[in-house]
């Protein structure tokens, strides 16, 4: 049902003036854009790519597909953007963090200086949650029982290095406890294996549990503050656990992508991140618009991967 109502949001039938006009010039694709994902149709990230291509197909004046590559945390589908077409019809997104942590933790087949930056698009914090018939009703509660059986709790995420992966890593690193890690290939087969009681807990993000949230019981967020959509939810930081974590959901183009090109692309996203109609569309998925465009956010995100590369010196999350 979910993908179904987004799926049939109405994007603005025009574009500004300037986008109607051609905006960075008359360039158009002369193919279908492809949006690549890197997890399973139904997670978060598919769900905003598709949402995203409707908004973006009156803009563009082009077709828009998402295609998914699922595998290694992301990695499969950011290292087909990095070999893509740069011509304009490859796009993909992106999740922080695991676009800046692959690459620290093992021989990755892109960089960062392999894209051409879009810009980012929303952010959602992570959460941690459990099955709604858990014993564990409160963050206490699975905490006691992690101490109790030090490694014994499962706690799944969508791959090393990702957000899910890191909250769990971070929240050993400040209590001391000690989680099973185990590695799915997207949100729909972490929560399938949270009810079916494969797995114990997960960082999924809140968006995603808030909009699936049949089975689940939410314990946790990891953010500085509560969020309005669940202002119920208390932080880990309220809990004595001073960690923060969030997906961040971007999107890029191969580098030597020409100027212009990646200009329609960048203007493009600017005037979707303010349409009024998809911030009620992300909105109505407990999730945030976070706009950066371009630039200034991968300068941003190459301060993010100093810290990154300074966590792993200190806590190889790899191994953990």
């Amino acid at each position: 049902m979910l993908r179904r109502t987004l799926l049939g949001a109405t994007p603005a039938l025009l574009a500004s003036p300037a986008l109607a006009q051609g905006g960075a010039g008359s360039w158009r694709p002369d193919r279908p854009i492809e949006i690549i994902v890197g997890f399973v149709a139904g997670g978060a990230t598919d769900v905003d790519a598709r949402l995203y291509a409707r908004f973006l197909e009156p803009r563009i004046g082009g077709n828009v597909v998402v295609v998914n590559r699922p595998g290694a945390g992301g990695e499969v589908a950011l290292a087909a953007i990095a070999r893509g077409r740069a011509d304009g019809t490859v796009i993909g997104t992106t999740n922080m963090p695991g676009l800046l942590t692959i690459p620290i933790e093992r021989t990755a087949q892109f960089k960062l200086d392999d894209f051409a930056p879009i810009g980012n698009l929303v952010g959602d914090p992570s959460a941690i949650s459990v099955a709604a018939d858990s014993p564990y009703r409160t963050l206490e509660d699975l905490f006691a029982a992690a101490r109790r059986d030090p490694g014994g709790i499962t706690f799944g995420s969508p791959g090393i290095g990702t957000d899910d992966h890191l909250l769990m890593v971070l929240m050993q690193q400040a209590t001391g406890l000690r989680f099973n890690h185990v590695a799915f290939q997207g949100d729909p087969q972490i929560r399938t294996a949270i009810l079916g009681k494969q797995i114990v807990s997960t960082g999924l993000n809140l968006g995603y549990v808030l909009s699936n949230n049949e089975g689940m019981r939410l314990l946790a967020l990891a953010a500085n503050e509560r969020s309005r959509f669940a202002p119920e939810l208390p932080t880990l930081k309220e809990k004595g656990v001073d960690v923060t974590m969030a997906s961040e959901r971007g999107l890029v183009m191969p580098v030597g992508t020409p100027a212009h090109i990646v200009s329609r692309f960048r203007e493009a996203t600017d005037d979707i991140a303010k349409d009024p109609e998809f911030i009620r569309a992300i909105e109505a998925r407990s999730l945030l618009v976070r706009h950066e465009s371009g630039e200034a956010w991968f300068a941003r995100l190459r301060e993010d991967e100093r810290r990154y590369r300074a966590l792993w010196q200190t806590t190889p999350w790899a191994q953990r």
